[in-house]
């Protein structure tokens, strides 16, 4: 088949290819089985293929690209315009086939399977492990409240009550409440050793990648966020400046401008939302470390007076995300700038 351009809807299960020729006329359109569609693209010449950047889309990606096609991802806000009728998964299909045709469209890079495997399932595994341990944690505090036990807030206070509840020797802890809660402890244990497993990996990742090693040396960024930066972003050529590897992260703040008066919001929900948070994280750090010993950052000290903490992490990260991708593209460490002294 003379397909020159396919829109590809993938699924779990059910695919539905969509393809035009160069007049844009239509070729096919077809429901595939999960099965099936690598053999259907097998058989089609070489064509430009799109498809909505969602879940397994990189997969799909790589896949495709191995048989000689181009593939090309576009986040699905950017397809939804170009849906003519209601949504189906021919109709999505065809809006894909329309999107990726057009000049002015930005398009995601595919990861590759190292890309996925630090940032999709390390870094995430991790993050959901983290919530599970809060959770575990939270429950053991509010059982033993019940009874009266409490201790001060962070992890030193609940070791405490950890050890209390395993010694068994408090006489407010029932033996039966005793026994339905060391589950929790072990399970608690458990999650700590598998978080720390997780971040040995992280590390080991983070050591063996010079660009990773170099985005550590700015300040609030460690190992973790700087591996995760590089898997998310890959190529950082691939972003035109600094400003928009902070909006592909979501950190610019939202435009509601009209008339020619600019007005600019908080920023959105859009963006990476595990990259943003760990850099405003890594940004309040900072800021609180400069706070209780001073700081030799005259912009730093200039910006808290106007703003309040929360409002200088978010702003601090979009600098720092400019400084990743200027150390990324151009290469070199960062270097602390030095104060400007004015002539009297």
């Amino acid at each position: 088949m003379q397909a020159i351009t396919v829109g590809l809807d993938i699924a779990k299960n059910v695919f539905h290819a969509y393809g035009v020729n160069a007049n844009g006329e239509l070729i096919f359109s077809r429901k595939l089985r999960h099965a099936k569609v690598k053999d259907f693209f097998a058989r089609l010449d070489p064509c430009l293929i799109g498809i909505e950047a969602c879940a397994t889309a990189h997969h799909w990606a790589r896949t495709l690209k191995a048989m000689g096609h181009q593939v090309r991802l576009m986040p699905p806000a950017y397809v939804k315009p170009y849906v003519k009728t209601q949504k189906n998964d021919e109709a999505d299909a065809e809006a894909i086939c329309e999107a990726v045709t057009r000049p002015n469209m930005r398009f995601a890079e595919i990861k590759t399977v190292e890309q996925q495997s630090v940032v999709l399932v390390l870094h995430r595994t991790r993050t959901l492990l983290i919530k599970h341990r809060t959770r575990m944690g939270n429950t053991i505090r509010a059982h033993l409240a019940e009874f009266g036990i409490t201790e001060s807030i962070g992890r030193a206070g609940l070791y405490r009550l950890i050890d209390m509840l395993v010694a068994g020797e408090d006489e407010r802890i029932t033996e039966t409440t005793r026994q339905a809660m060391l589950p929790l402890v072990e399970q608690y244990r458990l999650l700590q050793d598998q978080i720390l497993n997780l971040d040995r990996q992280v590390m080991a990742w983070h050591r063996s990648s010079d660009t990773s090693k170099r985005l550590a040396t700015i300040p609030g960024i460690g190992p973790l966020t700087a591996s995760a930066i590089v898997a998310s972003v890959g190529d950082a050529s691939s972003f035109k400046n600094g400003r928009s590897l902070a909006a592909f992260i979501g950190l610019v703040p939202r435009q509601s401008s009209s008339g020619g008066k600019e007005r600019l919001g908080k920023i959105s929900k859009r963006g990476d939302h595990y990259l943003r948070w760990i850099l405003v994280v890594g940004r309040l750090a900072v800021i609180r470390y400069a706070q209780r010993h001073g700081t030799r950052r005259p912009w730093l000290v200039k910006l808290l007076q106007r703003r309040t903490t929360k409002i200088a992490a978010v702003a601090m990260a979009n600098k720092m995300a400019r400084i990743a991708w200027v150390l990324m593209t151009l290469g070199g460490e960062y270097r602390e700038p030095t104060a400007t002294v004015q002539a009297a």
